[in-house]
């Protein structure tokens, strides 16, 4: 039996959205499980929109997401090129194929002309298509327009009355009716294929087995099924796995909040977390498990697991999700990967000056209750920015015992104490002077950052250490005495 092949193949027309970095994704899996091999191919036959910007912005997405490819534009193999725009003499001389057998033709109709015959099928309740009227211009004719300098189009004769079946390894049996497709275009007037046209004769010089793509490719399935056929090449196994949806059940969209792979990237959302994620969406595997490392992933996927029906892009479960992760990482993993957020903070000078100590307290402070890593940029403000004393925080130093608490804080506090320390020691406070934890810890908290709410208070008197820390207390106690 050969080995499985398949292929990604995105426009570089824009960012990498999330639909296809869930297709690319499929492929990679399902090559990974049989053994099998991964090409990636650039289809940047959209020359008004295509970009190299965009296709190494694709690339980096996904590398960054954890996929490997065998062959492919960025790293050569045995079936260069892999852009398409460098692969238009193949694409013609099949067309010249096409045109010498008779199953295609030459189309010198304008614009206009074909708007206006979409208009008149549709006011007389038809499906709109192409009528194949230049089906039947003789050859001499066909001769006399091309030496009067016309640029056709090249068209696809389509057989009548024939009935074009593929058995989705998602979907099942699908059919359809050629009577319900007009004659279609395979190259433009610029020479420039069209992707139907184009994505078949790639597939079959790269020995592609199985086309593994989003549902909305399903209407395109029979056109390249009429030319696989004429030009008797081997079908590959078809799989068109659904649509995302928002939560509100339409497509997905900027709506919804980002769209694109590298949009999640500057979020701060982990690799990991998303290939995990993106792979549960449309799939599942046995058990209950959701959490899943990438070996597990691969050992388990199969597309008889995947669902026919929509996949839900739940934006909470994919926070939970790269919350677990986060909490999963070893303290230099997650410095490693706060680190680029914090040095395009608007504390970047402060946090450059940090000790190497400093920012392992942050970080661990931090660890568990990051949901995304650009969230350090918000969450870690208390640790370098002076408390301002909010009406709210002036009512909680008003308290009572608010005063012998700070007085006690300054006279006790260990000298470099530890987190640990710290923390045996704030906790000891309370005991000391006869007070309930809360009316210890709020009011340090209040006098100490500002904030009511925030990382665990040793972790943040650790970092300041005895100076800072008394620095603190005293613009509370200055506060206090106005």
């Amino acid at each position: 039996m050969s080995k499985a092949r398949v292929r990604f193949a995105p426009s570089p027309t824009g960012p990498l959205h999330i639909g296809g970095a869930r297709s690319a994704l499929f492929n990679y899996l399902f090559a990974a499980h049989q053994g099998g091999e991964l090409v990636l191919r650039i289809e940047d036959t959209d020359l008004d929109r295509s970009r190299p910007e965009y296709e190494e912005e694709i690339i980096t997405s996904l590398r960054w997401l954890g996929l490997t490819w065998t062959e492919g534009v960025d790293v050569g193999g045995p079936h260069e090129p892999y852009r398409q725009t460098e692969r238009l003499e193949t694409y013609q001389d099949y067309a010249n194929k096409l045109l010498e057998s008779g199953h295609a033709y030459y189309c010198f109709c304008s614009e206009e002309d074909l708007e206006a015959e979409r208009q008149a099928m549709m006011e007389s309740g038809e499906m709109p298509r192409y009528s194949g009227k230049c089906r039947h211009l003789t050859a001499e004719r066909v001769a006399e327009l091309l030496a009067q300098g016309e640029k056709p189009t090249i068209r696809f004769k389509v057989p009548a009355n024939t009935l074009y079946m593929v058995d989705d390894l998602v979907r099942g049996r699908v059919s359809f009716d050629s009577n319900n497709i007009g004659d279609f275009i395979i190259v433009k007037s610029d020479g420039i294929p069209t992707y139907n046209f184009a994505v078949v004769i790639d597939d079959v010089l790269m020995g592609i087995t199985h086309v593994i793509r989003a549902e909305e490719h399903l209407s395109n399935t029979p056109r390249q099924l009429m030319i696989y056929d004429t030009l008797n090449f081997k079908r590959p196994e078809f799989a068109h796995i659904s649509l995302i949806l928002g939560n509100d059940r339409q497509k997905m969209s900027k709506r919804h909040g980002a769209t694109s792979l590298v949009q999640y990237r500057e979020m701060g959302y982990l690799p990991a977390t998303l290939f995990n994620f993106l792979a549960l969406l449309g799939w599942s595997p046995e058990g209950e498990e959701e959490i899943l490392s990438r070996d597990e992933i691969i050992a388990a996927f199969s597309l008889d697991r995947v669902a026919k029906n929509p996949a839900v892009f739940d934006l909470d479960k994919l926070n939970w999700m790269n919350q677990q992760y986060i909490k999963r990482l070893s303290l230099e993993e997650l410095q490693e990967t706060l680190r680029p957020f914090l040095e395009d903070s608007p504390f970047r000078e402060q946090f450059l000056r940090l000790s190497e100590e400093q920012f392992k307290l942050l970080a661990t402070a931090l660890q568990e209750r990051l949901v995304c890593l650009a969230d350090v940029r918000e969450q870690g403000q208390v640790f370098f920015q002076d408390p301002a004393y909010t009406e709210e925080i002036q009512e909680v130093l008003q308290g009572e015992s608010v005063s012998t608490v700070l007085e006690t804080f300054v006279r006790d506090l260990p000298d470099c104490g530890e987190a640990e320390e710290i923390r045996q020691f704030i906790k000891g406070l309370a005991k000391q002077l006869k007070l309930k934890p809360r009316e210890v810890f709020m009011p340090l908290r209040c006098a100490l950052s500002g904030e009511m709410h925030g990382p665990d208070l040793h972790f943040l008197v650790a970092f300041w250490g005895r100076e800072e820390s008394l620095r603190r207390i005293g613009m509370a106690r200055a506060q206090l005495a106005q």
